[in-house]
């Protein structure tokens, strides 16, 4: 395995954002996943609509959606992207139980979308935790990861 430089390290150590400008636009997809486990007596309030705060689905979809938009004001060494396309699916899964928060993004621009993706997934779980936490105090948010990106020099990635 050969051993690779961070890129967000200068000569000196120190932080910066790296320079893009000698790559080329090509088009970048990014899929992240991740999961908020709950009770399943959670779950049977979220699908009957009875959570005080609403659509607990739908508003976790847009904000993560809205994230995604914001993902070079929250990560500090991040490239702000023009994004060409965000999709944030968020379902309810029984065998878990919890919800199961899926995006995927697109662009074209000279750096990848991974950020915005994980960030969507982040932000669509805590949505989720915010809105079910007067009813259950014990939700997890795990696994938000990196599931696969496709375009630019590195080439394709799939996790899973």
């Amino acid at each position: 395995m050969s051993e690779k430089a961070l890129t967000h390290l200068d000569e000196q150590g120190r932080a910066h954002m790296v320079d893009v400008s000698a790559k080329p636009e090509t088009v970048r997809v990014a899929v992240a996943k991740g999961e908020v486990r709950l009770k399943p007596e959670t779950l049977t309030l979220i699908r009957q609509g009875l959570m005080k705060k609403g659509d607990v689905l739908a508003v976790a979809q847009v904000a993560g959606i809205m994230a995604a938009k914001r993902t070079a004001e929250l990560i500090p060494l991040c490239h702000p992207l023009p994004l060409d396309q965000v999709d944030v699916h968020v379902s309810l899964e029984d065998a878990l139980p919890g919800v199961i928060i899926t995006a995927t993004a697109r662009t074209t621009a000279k750096t990848g979308v991974e950020m915005e993706v994980l960030t969507a997934v982040a932000v669509s779980a805590l949505t989720v935790y915010d809105m079910v936490k007067a009813v259950e105090k014990t939700a997890q948010i795990t696994n938000i990861r990196l599931v696969e990106k496709h375009g630019g020099q590195s080439g394709d990635v799939i996790n899973e």
